[in-house]
């Protein structure tokens, strides 16, 4: 069957807009030619394009960009990315986009719609680590690193942040206090080892090194929430603290087994997808499956292919 149709380009080119000769000494609002851009969705060439030195997030799983370049590649980048006009130079820099921006470059694409702003290295940090912030795949270390990158660079209160972000202080704090966890234990909550509130409930041990054995016992014997809550407790009011000696009743949180023919076709979900489906089982053998996805970009490409596979 025929290919859908992309999507037509969202702006022009700069060559459509300055000719042969692009002007690329906009350095301010007030400059000449500033408005033709300034704020404008341009197709901008993606070799014009540096990442930002601020981004917080350092790692991008290559099967969901592979899948997202799939879906540039049928129908176009549908949300513009954001950019900065760099000083005296004919370069722009990321401040929001960069999957989409490592996604059009895995599709071969040679321009990008992007919005172009005029911002100083502050705003600039501050508008990358917001964009981030409100992301809905970052793990909960990013999003403290982030936290702790406005307060620190930008000079940004707690408050401050509050409002610039949209999120409670006491949620930011609560992000903010898992940075005082050991170097394993954060580590452990990125890779998914374990969750946030393993990491809230260990907190409550000041020693870096019992935290640490805390966190392999939760490893060892599959500890829930409420469970690391109680080991924490027991541990706090013993005479002599031993981790692993600790007996605590397990919660009853046991989960219907998933199936043997659901494992062994997992693996071809979540090619298809690009992303890591999860599957929940009932104790009636009826099951749900689970396709997360990160953004209305990444949305829209998990439906166009639904429609594929349909055609």
């Amino acid at each position: 069957m025929t290919k859908p149709a992309k999507k037509p380009a969202l702006g022009r080119g700069i060559s459509a807009i300055f000719g042969n000769s692009p002007e690329v000494a906009i350095n301010s609002i007030k400059d000449k030619n500033a408005d033709k851009i300034v704020g404008n969705i341009i197709e901008l060439e993606l070799d014009l394009i540096e990442t930002n030195p601020f981004q917080p997030r350092t790692s991008f799983n290559e099967e969901e960009l592979q899948g997202l370049a799939s879906s540039i590649e049928e129908l176009g980048v549908v949300q513009p990315i954001t950019v900065r006009k760099l000083d005296g130079e004919n370069k722009y820099q990321l401040i929001s986009g960069e999957r989409r921006f490592r996604a059009s470059k895995l599709a071969r694409l040679k321009t990008i719609p992007a919005y172009i702003r005029i911002a100083d290295d502050n705003e600039s940090l501050t508008m990358a680590l917001v964009e981030n912030i409100q992301r809905q795949d970052l793990d909960p270390i990013e999003i403290a690193l982030s936290y702790q990158q406005l307060i620190e660079q930008v000079n940004l209160t707690q408050d401050q942040m509050s409002k610039r972000v949209g999120k409670k202080r006491s949620t930011i704090t609560n992000y903010l206090r898992l940075l005082k966890l050991a170097p394993i234990i954060q580590t452990g909550i990125r890779d998914g080892f374990i969750s946030m509130g393993h990491g809230r409930a260990i907190i409550a041990i000041e020693n870096p090194e019992q935290q640490a054995e805390v966190y392999q016992r939760i490893i060892s014997d599959n500890l829930s929430v409420r469970d690391t809550e109680e080991l924490v407790r027991r541990l706090q009011n013993s005479e002599t603290p031993n981790v692993v000696s600790i007996q605590i009743p397990k919660s009853n949180n046991s989960k219907t087994e998933v199936p043997t023919y659901i494992k062994e076709n997992m693996s071809s979900f979540n090619h298809f997808f690009g992303t890591k489906v999860t599957v929940k089982m009932s104790k009636n053998g009826k099951g749900s499956l689970t396709i997360p996805f990160s953004s209305e970009e990444d949305f829209k490409r998990i439906q166009s292919l639904l429609h594929k596979k349909d055609e």
